[in-house]
């Protein structure tokens, strides 16, 4: 009887190799496919998301360049000659303008949603700090102080804008 179960365990090895030897292939070939499928579905997501994201860079650079003091102290003319209320006007515009594009942070960097935050508070301090001169008595002479300081330091969304653009010039 001894003699009979060994032919049938020898005759049994090599169907147990192609067993083993099947289940890899088709475990590896399952394997690939899922990666490839979720390759194929990722790149799909990219070419819907990228016009998001450009959409995104775009609006955060109009974003700049509405609070840049320049243009906003252009856009936005004094109501009286009060400083603080100039001040106040000035600020209110600025964060209803970051208010309005605050759910573009889902789609750009976090660390050029940094960029852009440092420089809507450098803006603002900019405007504090120039109000809280003693020469600056009037809201025309805030107004040229922001304008002779930006002019010698250069403004905070530029410094921002520029990062926006380095940062679509990666996205290519």
């Amino acid at each position: 009887m001894n003699i009979e179960i060994i032919p049938l365990l020898i005759s049994l090895i090599p169907s147990l190799f192609i067993t083993i030897l099947a289940l890899f292939y088709f475990k590896t070939h399952t394997d690939n496919e899922e990666k490839r499928r979720r390759f194929l579905l990722h790149q799909e997501n990219q070419k819907q998301a990228l016009p998001l994201r450009l959409q995104a860079y775009e609006r955060m650079a109009l974003f700049l360049e509405r609070i840049s003091p320049g243009k906003l102290l252009l856009r936005t003319a004094p109501i009286d000659d009060d400083k603080k209320s100039y001040e106040s006007l000035l600020v209110n515009t600025i964060e209803q303008e970051f208010d309005h594009n605050l759910t573009q942070q889902i789609y750009i960097s976090d660390e050029c949603w940094n960029i852009v935050k440092a420089a809507k508070n450098g803006t603002i301090a900019l405007i504090r700090k120039t109000v809280m001169k003693e020469e600056v008595d009037s809201a025309n002479k805030m107004r040229e102080f922001i304008l002779t300081e930006i002019v010698e330091k250069g403004s905070p969304s530029d410094t921002a804008l520029s990062a926006i653009k380095t940062e679509v010039e990666d996205l290519f």
